[in-house]
């Protein structure tokens, strides 16, 4: 199996909590908080861990939240390669609130990264063996143009590396014009964004989808569907995977858990549907669990063999 390693530049400590009700200026009585470790490469290392995968994770951990991220990272038995940083590791706040069964997410901004920190990151990919799987994924901390961003992606593929580019909005375009990304996972708006024009039509997606891999940006592209499932392509094939239905109690973890699923399937070099269809199955397994947590391996299973058997 190749090897795989993620890469977060905004890492995050995240806390879920529960709530009775939420309303304004009164004290709002919570749970004790659960801590979990966040951000999107970190997550994706994670979801493959619990579905018997190995992933390192490279990331920035500043301060006294950055230690507690590692120490989780630890417990989970997530391999880490994290480069020590001046600003303190940012903190996530995940309300659940039990009368309405609303989730609230309060998301703060990404720790700054020194130009130091940020070459220090770029020395822990250049290390990674030739031929191995990186998936960078989640935002980018203030202050870091996307040309930096670029260029990295350019000097992974220089030392054969195989990128997978999870992110969206400018950051994904810049990296897909950079050309042979491995994988890209946008949803049907984004999707819309890249090619410029709006996807109105069934037969849409599935064009627009072709037409990046056909252009040499993406050797895959699997779009997100949401309740219908994913529609993938690769140079030869199109499939779409529907997922049964299943309760969602939240979608928090869903998309990582997808792209982890997926990246494992690559790294056994499975078949494009094998590949969607365990991406698929992760991404359900995910909407089970309250709060912030990720597939496990018992649920994303079960959804798997079914969606095999269908």
């Amino acid at each position: 199996m190749l090897k795989i390693y993620t890469l977060t530049f905004a890492p995050s400590l995240d806390s879920a909590t529960l709530t009775p009700q939420l309303y304004p200026e009164g004290k709002l009585r919570c749970s004790a908080p659960v801590f979990e470790p966040g951000g999107g490469g970190i997550n994706v290392a994670r979801a493959i861990t619990f579905l018997g995968g190995i992933a390192t994770a490279i990331f920035p951990a500043g301060g006294a939240t950055g230690e507690h991220l590692i120490n989780l990272l630890a417990d989970e038995h997530v391999p880490v390669k994290a480069v020590e940083a001046k600003d303190w590791t940012r903190q996530n706040l995940h309300v659940h609130v039990e009368s309405s069964g609303e989730q609230y997410r309060f998301v703060m901004p990404g720790a700054s990264l020194t130009d130091d920190e940020f070459r220090q990151l770029e020395e822990r990919v250049l290390e990674i063996e030739p031929g191995s799987l990186l998936v960078i994924s989640g935002s980018l901390p203030p202050g870091i143009k996307i040309d930096r961003l670029v260029q990295l992606v350019k000097s992974a593929q220089h030392h054969r590396i195989r990128c997978i580019i999870d992110s969206s909005g400018e950051a994904l375009a810049a990296a897909l014009e950079v050309g042979n990304i491995e994988l890209v996972k946008p949803n049907q708006k984004e999707l819309s964004a890249l090619v410029q024009r709006e996807l109105t039509q069934p037969d849409d997606v599935r064009k627009a989808a072709q037409e990046i891999v056909h252009n040499g940006k993406a050797l895959r592209v699997v779009v997100s569907l949401g309740p219908q499932g994913a529609l993938a392509v690769d140079r030869d094939n199109c499939v779409q995977i529907v997922p049964p239905p299943v309760k969602s109690q939240s979608t928090v973890g869903a998309g990582d858990s997808m792209v982890g699923a997926m990246t494992l399937k690559m790294a056994e070099n499975a078949s494009l549907e094998e590949m969607v269809s365990y991406g698929v199955a992760a991404g359900s397994a995910a909407t089970i669990n309250q709060g912030t947590r990720l597939c496990s391996h018992e649920n994303t299973q079960k959804i798997y063999e079914y969606l095999r058997r269908v």
